[in-house]
């Protein structure tokens, strides 16, 4: 059988080692000049121009074994004698100083020839896939120019260089050719204000439109100086190749607008205003129009309104409908609303379905299509024009939804099904009414519904028919199933699991619902294999236990290869393999690190070390103890900060103090600064993690600007970062009053560092800015501070109408308004109580659900908002479903007697409520047995999807009322129970009912002890103290933190060293002072990294500088993962000696 050649990044002394036993007196008679020019470069050390001339003799020429005697036999001749480790050696140091020192790349291309510099530009053109072979060594160049595109600093030198060179060597179309695969494979951050600058004047004109589209598909990555700085090199060539520069006439031609594409919109609005209605019609009325004006994200509507000015003056009819069809984003801003009739509001309305994708401006597009919804219903009813209505439809209040008949609605399925936006509560409402016609859920229903979906309850899906079911699961890809509650998604499983013969088996489930499979389920399942689990989503337990099970009949190859499986390896898994096992699988572990528990990672430091010693992977030493890092020579501080610069610090080093010892060697190899962009690139995510001294004095000038770029990318900064960044910023921009618009959009991100009163001048002149930054921070709670600026920002801009006679007690009160309430998101937290008492009914109705989703209202503001429910719908006993679904937050706010009034009786009802936190246990008690009364179950007859939709309130029951609770159904639904933070006792009975499930605690295994979760802080004193040690790091760390202190000191010094780096960290302050001496040295040790697993203990005097051991190391930069040029890191196997 032949064995495929290995492919390789080429490295000369692959080939040339084949020549070194036997090489004749004469063999280098006759060796091609441009071999020997080869061998020359090889003798001066400049082994990238030694490949590069190589790559140039393979072009022409066919290389043949005897060519490396040849070559060897010259540098025999010149009395320079190699030997295969020598120059081996002397190759690895070369391409490590050029990873490590990426600037000195560009010095290499700058000294080479001409040839040797067009050969490397080819080398990065993207048609330039060249793949040949070379004695058993194949060399992809495609794959070598995607390596060379993702290494730090190496993409910088590679860009610099072209523009520097390239078009002096080679022609214009090339060079762009080359700028555009070096800018498309790099950061945003390259493309800096300063690069038109660095371009050649009178580019050709096939080069310039190149050019100008690479800029075009870059847009959103570059910032708005440097966008602005483009617009401006673009315009003016543009401007000078139309002639007219006399002013006469306007450079803005339909070609000239469609080469800006998206820079259009940074056309002044006096020359949009000259733009000839003749060129203006031709634009409109290239095929390709439509396409580019539904990018123009960025658009103002004065500009907007300026160009649909200019489309109305030329000969195009702005109430045609195909006219309206090439508006794109346009139509966003539609103004010639008289005499408009319905049809064309109808399609004016399915063209805004786009407008969502803009950037900001949403309660105006909110507005115009609330316009046009009336003008396309006049003379017609709802139910009649429901289908034609687009997404104007979310616009609809409840008592608009609830007025629908059930044949309408399904009817306008098709549209209703497709439209984004809805709120949570729309969807409980079109969906019965969609069901109310359809009678029963089918599997054709279902795939109707689309996004209505998310509003069938539990209890229907549970009712389904087996078969339906079973359809529905077969086609699941085509189902919005993820968007589905744990609720729902459990009515579904425990149909499945009831169905019998025939049913679904648990290797059916799609994704969605995999994660969702209880673990005594998976135990009993049959027929699992890696294959078909291969692009499945895994709870940690769930993967626990496959991995255990599927290691006994599979290599680990195939196992560490299947998706998110390798997040179930053990760390015996890891101890076990032998030390070319672990090499050969090391690539499986760092391409899935993020899948690692710190536990996991811990492992496999420890097994890298004992492989390779201090010439492992440099960022896996930051998960041994902390003096092995801090032992690492200078020397390895370049790989160090590329690895650590590639993962998320905080989620590897979990304690404080490590990482700041971590952080102290961190800065300790960049010598406490940032010099240039080169360092930027190369400490990559540890931007985040510099102190604030580094930020405030250490960042030169030169990097800033791309070190400022690598901050957006920052979760979150601490408040002395935060205060060092604002002063550099105040420094280099000056006070916020003086900023333009260009400056304030470039440091969004960063406007949330500024005191109200800074912002202030920015609120007043760029309010939309300042409003378009706030709407991007989803899912974060940003500073009052930034708040209050926001929120005067609405306010000062907002449109105050006469509005009707206040409401007893709001005379003088500036009552908010939708669009205020829209605009504020997270800023309507400003709202005093009595604003929000002040809201009239129209715009509490519209609003209900963006108030209920503010997530810093304090309590006084949930109260007002909790009494204008009350006022506009009646006592709680009158609220339905979809009421009760659209409150979110402000339901917090009612008290037990109104939570004992609602209407509890459908479990997808208690589900909304149980989603947020901060219930008391009175009111928890309420809902859990307001739920009990008007569903009419005891507690024996909970259903497992039942005991997921009740969640924290399951946290209310007494020890008796537990016990009731069905084994069968309890058991399907403990890894979900298991996330429940309740208090001891609840969590020991359950604990009791774990131990009918899966047995006595002594006998749980590593799986069953993850997927109970804080039922495992259940646990007794004499439990914990007989559990078996190697269980420790199984615990999940909510369980070690729901442990009574108490308890928590019963655990032994040996099994608080087990607990592993993540556990450990989850150790609170009280159970820590409850600790014996022992028992905290243990703790440290573990939140140290140290081995946890006795038979690989180290001696306490183990020095971490040990001598390798004579594997190759997984990971070690300068053997196997080099580069150099065009092949810039190549992969360089060791060379038998």
């Amino acid at each position: 059988m032949t064995q495929e050649p290995r492919t390789y990044a080429p490295v000369l002394f692959l080939f040339l080692s084949h020549g070194v036993a036997s090489i004749s007196a004469n063999s280098s008679q006759g060796l091609h000049p441009l071999l020997q020019k080869m061998a020359e470069e090889i003798i001066d050390g400049n082994y990238l121009n030694a490949f590069l001339d190589l790559i140039q003799f393979q072009s022409s020429q066919p290389w043949t074994a005897d060519l490396s005697h040849a070559v060897l036999a010259h540098l025999n001749a010149r009395n320079v004698a190699f030997t295969a480790p020598s120059l081996q050696a002397a190759a690895e140091h070369h391409l490590e100083q050029r990873l490590y020192q990426p600037w000195q790349l560009r010095e290499d291309l700058r000294g080479a020839d001409a040839q040797q510099f067009r050969t490397a530009m080819q080398c990065l053109r993207a048609d330039r896939k060249d793949r040949w072979e070379l004695e058993g060594v194949v060399i992809d160049l495609g794959a070598i120019r995607e390596q060379a595109l993702q290494s730090p600093g190496v993409n910088r030198s590679l860009l610099l260089i072209t523009l520097e060179r390239c078009f002096q060597e080679l022609s214009s179309l090339e060079c762009v050719e080359v700028l555009g695969n070096l800018l498309r494979g790099s950061p945003g951050s390259f493309l800096q204000a300063d690069l038109p600058e660095r371009l050649p004047p009178g580019l050709r004109q096939d080069a310039f439109r190149n050019l100008s589209a690479v800029f075009k598909d870059l847009y959103d990555q570059t910032s708005a100086r440097s966008q602005g700085a483009l617009y401006s090199w673009m315009a003016g060539v543009l401007r000078a190749s139309s002639g007219a520069t006399d002013g006469s006439a306007s450079w803005v031609s339909a070609e000239n607008l469609r080469i800006l594409g998206r820079y259009m919109v940074h056309l002044p609005l006096e020359e949009i205003m000259e733009i000839s209605p003749m060129e203006m019609g031709l634009f409109i009325s290239y095929d390709n129009a439509t396409k580019q004006l539904d990018t123009v994200y960025d658009i103002t509507p004065e500009l907007a309104q300026a160009f649909l000015e200019r489309i109305g003056s030329s000969d195009f009819d702005m109430r045609n409908a195909s006219t309206v069809h090439r508006l794109g984003l346009l139509v966003c801003f539609y103004g010639d609303l008289e005499l408009l009739d319905a049809t064309l509001a109808r399609v004016l309305l399915h063209q805004m379905i786009k407008c969502s994708r803009l950037r900001g401006f949403q309660a105006r597009v909110q507005k115009l299509k609330a316009h046009l919804l009336g003008i396309a219903t006049e003379n017609q009813t709802l139910n009649e024009t429901l289908g034609s209505l687009s997404d104007a439809v979310v616009g609809l209040t409840h008592r608009q939804l609830e007025s629908l008949s059930p044949q309408a609605v399904h009817s306008a399925i098709s549209t209703l099904s497709q439209v984004s936006g809805w709120a949570k509560s729309q969807v409980v409402i079109l969906s019965a009414k969609y069901l109310a016609h359809e009678k029963v859920l089918s599997f054709h229903s279902i795939s109707q519904m689309g996004v209505l979906l998310a509003g069938v309850g539990a209890q229907t899906f549970s009712d389904m028919d087996p078969r339906a079911l079973a359809q529905v699961l077969r086609s699941a890809g085509s189902l919005p199933l993820s968007a589905l509650s744990p609720a729902q998604q459990q009515g579904i499983l425990s149909k499945v699991a009831g169905a019998g013969a025939g049913a679904p088996g648990v290797v059916d489930m799609p994704g969605a619902l995999f994660k969702e499979v209880s673990l005594f389920d998976l135990r009993r399942e049959l027929g699992l294999n890696s294959t078909v689990l291969k692009e499945k989503a895994f709870r940690r337990s769930q993967a626990l236990f496959l991995f255990e099970l599927l290691s006994q009949t599979s290599r680990p190859a195939e196992l560490l290869s299947a998706g998110q499986l390798v997040k179930g390896v053990a760390c015996s898994h890891i101890d076990a393999m032998s030390a070319d096992s672990f090499l050969a699988l090391f690539q499986h572990f760092e391409n899935n690190l993020s899948l690692l528990s710190p536990y996991q990672v811990n492992c496999l430091a420890w097994k890298a070390w004992d492989v390779s010693g201090s010439f492992m992977q440099p960022f896996l030493l930051a998960a041994l103890p902390a003096r092995y890092l801090a032992s690492m020579p200078a020397s390895r501080c370049v790989p160090l900060l590329i690895g650590l610069g590639k993962i998320r610090l905080d989620s590897l080093v979990l304690d404080l103090h490590k990482r700041t010892l971590v952080l102290r060697k961190v800065q300790q190899c960049l010598n406490n600064s940032i010099a240039d962009e080169y360092t930027v690139d190369i400490v990559g995510n540890l931007l985040c993690h510099l102190p604030a001294a580094v930020i405030k004095h250490g960042v030169s000038p030169r990097a800033w600007a791309t070190f400022l770029h690598g901050l957006r990318a920052c979760a979150e900064l601490s408040p002395e970062q935060g205060a060092a960044v604002r002063l550099r910023l105040l420094e280099q921009h000056g006070l916020p009053q003086n900023w333009t618009a260009e400056t304030t959009k470039d440091l969004g991100p960063f406007l949330v560092l500024f005191s109200k009163d800074e912002l202030s001048s920015v609120a007043t002149k760029f309010p939309d800015i300042l409003q378009q930054t706030a709407s991007k921070m989803v899912g974060i709670l940003p500073p009052k501070e930034f708040l209050w600026a926001v929120f005067e920002s609405v306010r000062n801009s907002s449109e105050r109408g006469s509005g009707t006679d206040p409401s007893p007690g709001c005379h003088g009160v500036e009552v908010p308004s939708s669009d205020d309430i829209f605009k504020l998101a997270e800023a309507n937290a400003c709202w005093a109580p009595q604003d929000l008492r002040c809201l009239e009914e129209a715009t509490f109705l519209g609003s209900v659900e963006l108030l209920g989703a503010v997530g810093g209202f304090r309590r006084p503001q949930l109260t007002a908002l909790k009494e204008k429910a009350i006022q506009v719908w009646d006592t709680p006993s009158y609220w339905k479903e979809h009421h009760i679904v659209s409150l979110g937050r402000i339901a917090l706010a009612l008290n037990e007697s109104e939570l004992e009034q609602l209407d509890l009786s459908s479990i997808d009802t208690v589900a909304s409520l149980s989603q947020q936190s901060g219930w008391t246990p009175g009111q928890a008690t309420s809902i859990l047995h307001g739920f009990l009364e008007d569903s009419g179950y005891g507690i024996q007859d909970l259903k497992s999807f039942h005991l997921v939709g009740l969640g924290t309130t399951l946290c209310a029951m007494n020890v008796t009322e537990i016990s009731l609770i069905k084994i069968s159904e309890f058991r399907v639904v403990v890894a979900r129970i298991g996330t429940l933070l309740c208090s001891t006792p609840v969590l020991a009975e359950f604990k009791r009912k774990a131990e009918v499930v899966f047995g006595d605690p002594t006998k749980w295994s590593s799986s069953v002890l993850q997927e109970l979760g804080t039922i495992a802080a259940g646990l007794t004193k004499e439990e914990l103290r007989v559990l078996d040690k190697d269980l420790m790091p199984y615990f999940q760390p909510s369980a070690i933190r729901c442990l009574p202190a108490e308890i928590f000191k019963e655990l032994s010094a040996q099994q608080i060293a087990a607990l592993g780096p993540e556990n450990a960290a989850a150790v609170t302050p009280a159970q820590r002072r409850q600790l014996r001496a022992p028992q905290l040295q243990s703790l440290q040790w573990t939140l140290d990294g140290a081995k946890t697993r006795p038979s690989l203990e180290a001696p306490p005097s183990a020095s971490p500088s040990q001598t390798p051991p004579s594997h190759s190391r997984p990971g070690a930069s300068a053997s196997r993962a080099l580069w150099l040029g065009c092949p810039l890191l190549v992969l360089v196997p060791t060379l038998p000696r």
